[in-house]
């Protein structure tokens, strides 16, 4: 009531744009015949690279799966964490089957279809050092971790999980130095240097952490873990056609015991959510 004919014809010109950008995605993976994921090289034992030199891991083998079961050949692409976390893809990625946990800010630009796995959040000292049980000796401390990380967000107190609104995190510092890293792996090695010679812990994964502690007795874990972190597959916002087609995808891995499958051989336990 009240509309003009040429506006009703906008709003309908407009309704049939975004019914069609909403499938974009989906249509995009069907018409190449592909699914291109992005996650990061080095994150073992969720991506990694092997010693063929190729993408291995529990997040490759599950976007392997997700490709399979959509019918198209999968194609991994390993930008920094910055540009992953940043969103924005314009078309150059489908999916994030790459271990990122879903925060309040990231939802901001991405949607959340399917929390696949979880994991604690722990925290990584040198094994000769006795200052750090738990958050509250982090406090004045450098701490590392990977750049754009929920864990980086913790230490500046300012993480919210998306879902979990009603659990907020609780904050035992007053000031830790956040040592951003492009990945584990650098981090890893300056801790081992010794404790406060470039960094006095490390926040990061669980998972991720106990192949180095079993390998690598130069680390050991602090205290307990801080909170438990959902980690989830992203994607770009506004294409509710390719958030159903995903769920419906992982709702399959999950009936027939593949994502359980993957869990076992990966990480020794059944993680999967």
């Amino acid at each position: 009531m009240g509309f003009s004919r040429s506006l009703f014809a906008g709003l309908a010109l407009f309704t049939l744009g975004a019914q069609a950008h909403a499938g974009a995605t989906l249509e995009r993976v069907e018409a190449h015949k592909e699914l291109v994921n992005v996650l990061m090289e080095s994150y073992p034992p969720f991506s990694f690279l092997n010693d063929q030199n190729e993408l291995d891991g529990f997040d490759v083998d599950v976007a392997k799966a997700v490709a399979e079961k959509l019918g198209v050949k999968l194609r991994l692409e390993t930008p920094s964490w910055d540009v992953i976390a940043a969103g924005r893809w314009s078309g150059r990625y489908d999916v994030c089957i790459c271990s990122m946990t879903p925060s309040k800010a990231r939802a901001e630009v991405f949607d959340f279809p399917v929390e696949y796995y979880a994991s604690p959040a722990v925290i990584v000292v040198n094994a000769k050092d006795d200052r750090i049980h738990a958050a509250k000796d982090l406090n004045g401390l450098k701490v590392g971790l990977t750049s754009a990380s929920s864990y980086e967000s913790y230490l500046n107190k300012n993480l919210v999980i998306e879902g979990a609104e009603d659990k907020p995190l609780t904050y035992p510092f007053d000031f830790v130095q956040a040592v951003p890293y492009d990945t584990d792996n650098v981090a890893f090695q300056d801790l081992g240097l010794g404790a406060g010679v470039r960094l006095d812990a490390i926040l990061t994964n669980l998972v991720t952490a106990q192949p180095r502690l079993a390998q690598d007795k130069r680390f050991k874990l602090a205290g307990a873990p801080l909170y438990e972190e959902p980690n989830a597959v992203a994607v770009e916002k506004g294409d509710p056609e390719w958030e159903a087609k995903v769920r419906q995808v992982f709702a399959e891995l999950k009936a027939d015991g593949t994502l359980t499958k993957l869990s076992q051989k990966w990480i020794g336990a059944d993680i999967s959510k």
